[in-house]
This record gives structure tokens, sequence and C-alpha cells, in this order.
């Protein structure tokens, strides 16, 4: 849609993205959960083990109160060996449920991953072409790489971990106030100090994280820009100029990159140290305690609140860590939502395409074999026949309110007609066979296609009954057959070489290494700019539409491969209602008609010799007076 494409800004993470908090926190992770939702059994496991593994943990660590009290101060060395089993039996308890949870976790997740992936697939395949003209390929993809792939650590990782911190950290507070309230105390007092350094130190880093993700954008974007522009850099002798520009978008990223990992790098020893303060405090206090209590606390409770002590603060900082990855993942899953939630492309159509039959007094009857006849089948079971009859009445059609395409356009394309539209960018050329595809929906008038309201017709009847070949030729990576066959996917090896034979493109397909099993990549850069609009020929050819729109399908080529082009398009043609966007007007003399068009309305029409002695817009463009701009 030439007329009204726009460019909107890179995606999130392009130049200017970076971190983003969720705007709907709760709602996503609702819909996140109804994923996860969807394996209960497996999750139910999942609960069981993490709380087993927390609970080993946990309770390991208070052996240590009766190992040392009760066996080791007495020396009772029996009972000391069967108390070191019984804590190596506790911790590889510990250590098989870890192993199970995340196991399963990630199973989980990665089918959950897969299911969003095939769903948000799924819902681009449903959008409307004006949804893909408002956001760009890179912004889209973002989708499926960056904001799948956090969604995709945080549920491996993430939620299973801030659980299990959140029980361990939980249930080490609990045995330590069994074991010594008032050491636990003590220990509040720091692991208040430690959040305090935790809130400072993240906020700062994630602050500057933001920003180097912000600078690394603009690196990537002009790195991106270079590389493609390098011929153009290199005809201008504009290298120096380029150097200097990505020198300074590479100090600005080192810069905020510095300061950011700066910060995160001193997160882990000021936790360190702070968890070592405790730990002196606490061996201090603990020991005082130990002598002068009376027995009512000994040594072994002194050893396991120790060993508590050194426990307590890992949870709170691998929350404060993994914390971070949950909220990137809950706005990478609301990008992910907002697309599969965006309004799908709008068909209502009833009447649809089928196969028919035609009897000797003219009758159609449908059937389910291919005999090269197609029918139009009504909801009351009526067929018509599908002949190429295109009518345009009165119609008026934008893009968006503010600005009118096309204002008032009637026309007529009657079965086997070749019509050529010919004006200056942005007349409507363009959108007329756009309209006759229904990417787009028209405001007012109306549109026919063999009597039938096209808003009448299914979308996937209609375009199946259209065949384009466009300026732009997109070959799909596969053999050169399987590119050809994407016109009609279940056409035969043999319909597949005469469609190529109509194109033209027959004796270079033949003159590759393998033939029509050839396999292309890279979108066919290995063919020449004509062999690949040959190609994009014999897909229409092979697609066997009686109604054909090109749309400027040779103004990129040069005039000797034009000719040849020509001829298979000729060929095409045949038998075939035809709309043709013109670029050389020489191109369109043998039109039936030729609509010239300017500023979303038909000012001239009429056949090549009618045109050129009215002396008006065409004789212009035609004799050179007047430029296609």
């Amino acid at each position: 849609m030439a007329e009204n494409k726009r460019t909107m800004g890179p995606g999130p993470h392009g130049p200017g993205g970076g971190f983003r908090k969720p705007k709907d926190l709760r709602g996503t992770l609702g819909k996140l959960m109804g994923y996860l939702g969807r394996y209960k059994a497996l999750l139910a496991v999942v609960v069981v083990l993490l709380c087993l593994s927390s609970a080993c943990t946990v309770g390991g660590s208070y052996l240590i109160k009766p190992l040392i009290n009760d066996y080791i101060l007495p020396g009772d060395f029996p009972g000391l060996a069967k108390m070191l089993c019984l804590m190596a039996a506790v911790y590889i308890i510990g250590a098989v449920c870890s192993f199970g949870y995340a196991r399963i976790m990630v199973q989980i997740s990665q089918t959950c991953v897969a299911n969003i992936r095939a769903d948000l697939f799924g819902r681009m395949q449903r959008l409307p072409l004006k949804y893909f003209d408002a956001h760009t390929h890179g912004e889209l993809m973002s989708r499926y790489t960056n904001d799948i792939e956090t969604i995709s650590e945080a549920l491996n990782n993430s939620f299973g971990s801030v659980v299990s911190c959140t029980l361990n950290f939980l249930g080490t507070i609990a045995m330590m106030l069994v074991l010594s309230p008032v050491l636990t105390l003590i220990t509040f007092a720091v692991l208040a100090v430690m959040l305090l350094v935790v809130r400072t130190i993240g906020g700062r880093s994630r602050q500057y994280f933001a920003a180097q993700q912000k600078a690394l954008g603009k690196v990537n974007g002009y790195i991106e820009e270079m590389i493609e522009g390098q011929k153009v850099i290199k005809v201008f002798n504009h290298e120096s100029a380029a150097k200097e520009g990505f020198y300074t978008r590479n100090e600005s990223y080192r810069r905020a990159a510095t300061l950011a990992h700066a910060y995160a790098g001193a997160m882990m020893p000021a936790m360190g140290n702070l968890n070592y303060v405790n730990y002196a405090l606490s061996c201090c206090v603990g020991a005082i305690f130990a002598v002068h209590s009376g027995g009512a606390f000994q040594l072994g409770d002194l050893g396991a609140f120790l060993q508590y002590t050194r426990q307590v603060a890992q949870p709170i900082t691998q929350i404060s860590q993994q914390m971070n990855t949950i909220l990137s993942a809950v706005a990478g899953a609301e990008r992910v939502f907002e697309v599969m939630e965006a309004q799908p492309e709008d068909d209502g159509g009833k009447v649809t395409l089928v196969r028919a039959a035609e009897d000797p007094s003219g009758n159609l009857t449908r059937v389910h074999y291919d005999n090269n006849t197609w029918a139009w089948m009504r909801p009351d079971g009526t067929l018509v026949p599908l002949r190429g009859d295109v009518r345009f009445d009165h119609v008026v059609f934008g893009y968006n309110e503010e600005r009118t395409v096309l204002n008032d356009v009637s026309l007529f394309a009657k079965p086997g007609q070749k019509i050529a539209f010919v004006g200056s960018t942005g007349a409507g050329k363009t959108t007329i066979t756009s309209l006759i595809n229904r990417f787009y929906e028209i405001q007012s008038g109306t549109i026919t296609y063999d009597g039938i309201d096209v808003r009448d017709i299914a979308k996937d009847s209609l375009r199946r009954s259209l065949g384009v070949v466009l300026q732009d030729t997109h070959l799909f990576t596969g053999t050169v057959a399987d590119n050809i066959r994407y016109g009609r996917l279940d056409a035969t090896d043999e319909e597949v070489e005469a469609a190529a034979k109509l194109a033209g493109a027959d004796s270079f397909i033949r003159h590759l290494a393998k033939g029509y099993n050839t396999v292309l990549s890279g979108g066919g850069g290995s063919l020449s700019q004509g062999e690949r609009q040959l190609l994009n020929i014999a897909r229409a050819a092979c697609a066997n539409p009686p109604v054909l729109i090109l749309d400027e399908a040779t103004s990129s080529i040069d005039t000797r491969t034009e000719k040849l082009i020509e001829q298979g398009m000729d060929r095409l043609m045949a038998g075939r209602t035809v709309f043709v966007i013109a670029h050389r007007l020489s191109t369109v003399r043998n039109a039936r008609a030729i609509m010239v068009l300017e500023r979303g309305e038909i000012i001239e029409r009429g056949d090549h010799d009618g045109l050129i002695g009215q002396r008006g817009r065409y004789y212009q463009l035609y004799t050179g007076q007047a430029e296609l701009a």
C-alpha cells in the first residue's frame, strides 16, 4: 500500500527502548497464569517439591543443634554417625526435590512459551494489513525475540526461585525465633539496613541500565543504518563522518554501561559485607548468652543460629534480582498480549468460492474435483459463474478520517479486459487494487465482483480468485518449485513447470544447479531482479486466477529485461481480467481502458489513441511534457 505507508518509531527494544514497567501488572499476570493453569497437576507437583526442598534446606541447618549438644559435646560417636547420615539424607532429599521441580518447571515453561508464540503467530495471520502499516517489522519481531525470551527466562527460573526463596526466608526467620528471639532482633536490624541498601543501589542500577539500553539501541540502530548504506557512504567519501558518529554514540553507551555495571557490581559486595557484620554480631552476643545462660542457650543453639544468619540474606538478594526479571517478563508479556488482543481482520463474507461444472444447458453444479472451473456459492446454495467482472460504483475511501485517498471513483472491468491505471505517486492506483482484495474497507460506495458485493464474499475465497504480481518480489526459503507452488499449494510438479513455461521462467530455472529443486535463501539474492520477477509471474500463473493485478511489476527492471518479462505477462494475461498499475506508459498501450488518476480522482479515461487525441494529462505524461512523480 504505497499511498499510505507510514513509518513508526522503533520498537521497545530499539532506539529509545530499555526497561519498562508493566502498565497492568495484575491483568497481565492473570493472562500468564491462564497459560500456566493448563498444567495444574504438574504445578501441584512443583509446589509440593518446592515445599519439601525448602523444608530440607531449613531443617538441615536446625540439625546442627542436636548434633553439637547431644553428640559432639558428650562424645557419642555412634550417635554422631547416625545424625550425620540423617543430615546427609535430608540434604540429598532437598537436592532431588530441587532438581525435580526445576526440571518440571522447565517443561511447563517451554510448553507455555511455545503456546504463547503459536497464539501470537496465529493472531498475526488474522490481523488486517493496516496493522502492519502502522507497526514496523522490527517492532513486531521484538515480540518473538526479546519479549518472549524474557517470558521464557522468568517462567524457567524466576517464578520458582521467588517462591523457593520466600519459603526459605520465612522458614529461616521462624527457626531463628525459636532458637533465640534476642539474636533475631539483631538480625532484623541488619536486615533493615540490607533492604535499604538493596532499594538504594537497586534503584540506581535500574535507572542506569535503562539508560544503557537506550544508548545500546542508538548504537545498534546506527550500525544497522551504516551497514545498509555502505554503498552510499563510499560513493560520497563519508567514512570519516560515519566513524565520528559511531564514536560519539559508542562513548555514550560506554558511560551508561559503566555506571550501570558499577552499581550492579556493588550490590553483592555490600550485601556480603553486611551479612558478615550480622554474623560477627550474632557470634559475639550469642557466645555471651551461651556462657551466661545457665544451659538455656547452648553451643549447639549458637551453631545452628549462626548457620541461619549465613542463609537469611541470600533469599533477599535473590528475590531482588529475580523481581527485575519478573517485571521485565510481565512488561514483555504485556506487549505480546497487546498484539494478541488487537482487533482481527473483519470478514463477514458468506459467499464462498467452489469448484463447479457446467452442463450443456449452461446450468452449474458443484463438484469436488479440479476441472479449472469455479463459481461463487451464495449462502442459499445458488451458484454464480466466476467471470472476472469487477466494478467500482462511487467509491470513497481513506486510510484515516483526516485524509481521503479515493473520492467518488467509478469504473468497470468486464471479463477478459485489461484496465490500466497511471498517475503520480499517491494518486490512489495501488489503493484501488488493495480494495479489490479487501485489504481495507471502503467508507461509501460499492465494489462488486461478478455482481456480488465484495463485502459479502469470504476473504479467503475472494483472494483465491485474484492473482497479484508486485513490484517488490518476495521469495521464501525453499526450492524454486516451492516458491512457484506458493500460488497453489496442491499444484503438481507438472503444473509448476507449466506455470514456469507460461511465465518464460523455465529456461533459466533449468540452468540452475538443481533446476526446480534448487534451494533459494535470503529472498533469492542469488538471482537477478528479472529472474525473481519471472518467478513471481510464474507463482501467479500457478494460481491460475481469473483476475490478475500487476502492481508496477516491471518498474525496477531495465528495458531489455522488461521486454522478456512482458512476453511472460502477456501469456499470463490472455483471457483474464487484468488491472495494471503502470510506471512505464509504453506497457499499457494495448489496454482496453486507461484510467488517469490524480489526487484520488479519475481525471481521464479511454484507450491509448483516444487519450493521446485529447491532449490532456496522459498526453503530457506520454510525450514527456510531464513526469510521473
